[in-house]
C-alpha cells in the first residue's frame, strides 16, 4: 500500500496544483519512483489511497503501471482519513495476508525485496534520527521487538502490517501512532534499523536536499 492521500500543506505552493506524490525528484514523480522500485522487488499488486486531487493521481498511475503492476485505489474523499484511518479503509482491498505499507513522501534506496525475504510478521523499518526529528519515535529491544524505551530511532514510513493490527480499530479519521503503540504493548511489532539512504521529503527544503543526492 502506498500512502498518497495527504494534502502536503507543508509544501506550500508546490502542491497547490498537484498532490505531493506527483512532485518531481531526479526525473521521476515520487509515486512513479516508488512503483518502479516496488516492481524491481517483485511486488505486482498495489493499493494506493487517495484524497487530495485524487483524480490527478488516479489518471497518472492508472489501473496497470508501466511495470505491469495491478493497482487498486482506496478513495477516501475529503478530508483524508490520516494514516491509521487510511489503512483501515483499505483493508478490504489489501486482504488477509500481511502487506507492505510505504509513505509516498520518502526518498530511499531501501530494497523492498528484503521485506519479502523475512518472516511476514508486522515490522517497522527504523532509521537514524534526522534533524527534523531528533528525539526519534521507537526503540528496539535486543530481541528485535519495537519498544518505546530509548534509545529511540525514527520510523521510516516503511513497514509490514497485518489485518490483525487493525482488528479492533473502528473506521474513521485517525492517526497510526495509537494503533502502533497498542501493538507494541502486546509485543506484536518487530523492528529493523536501516542505515542506507533515507530522506523524508515533506517540505520544500527537504525535497531540494533529496534532489541534491541524485537518482537512486
Amino acid at each position: 500500500m502506498l500512502l498518497a492521500a495527504g494534502r502536503g500543506d507543508r509544501m506550500g505552493p508546490l502542491t497547490v496544483a498537484q498532490p505531493k506524490p506527483m512532485l518531481e525528484l531526479c526525473g521521476e514523480r515520487l509515486i512513479e519512483r516508488h512503483l518502479r522500485r516496488l516492481a524491481q522487488a517483485g511486488i505486482t499488486e498495489i493499493v494506493i489511497n487517495l484524497s487530495y486531487k485524487a483524480a490527478m493521481l488516479r489518471d497518472f498511475v492508472g489501473e496497470k503501471t508501466r511495470w505491469g503492476q495491478n493497482v487498486a485505489f482506496s478513495d477516501e474523499g475529503e478530508p483524508p482519513l490520516e494514516t491509521g484511518g487510511g489503512v483501515v479503509n483499505a483493508l478490504p482491498l489489501l486482504g488477509p495476508a500481511p502487506f507492505i505499507v510505504v509513505n509516498a513522501d520518502i526518498y530511499t534506496d531501501f530494497d523492498f525485496a528484503r521485506l519479502l525475504q523475512q518472516p511476514r510478521d508486522p515490522l517497522l523499518v527504523l532509521v537514524a534520527n534526522p534533524r527534523h526529528n531528533p528525539r526519534g519515535d521507537f526503540g528496539l529491544t535486543t530481541s528485535g521487538r519495537v519498544s518505546l524505551e530509548p534509545p529511540l530511532w525514527t520510523f521510516s514510513g516503511i513497514s509490514v502490517m497485518s489485518e490483525e493490527l487493525f482488528a479492533a480499530v473502528p473506521p474513521g479519521r485517525q492517526p497510526l501512532l495509537p494503533i502502533l503503540q497498542s501493538a507494541i504493548a502486546k509485543g506484536l511489532l518487530r523492528g529493523t534499523l536501516y542505515e542506507g539512504v533515507w530522506r523524508d521529503v515533506g517540505t520544500p527544503e527537504r525535497l531540494a536536499e533529496a534532489r541534491g543526492l541524485g537518482p537512486l
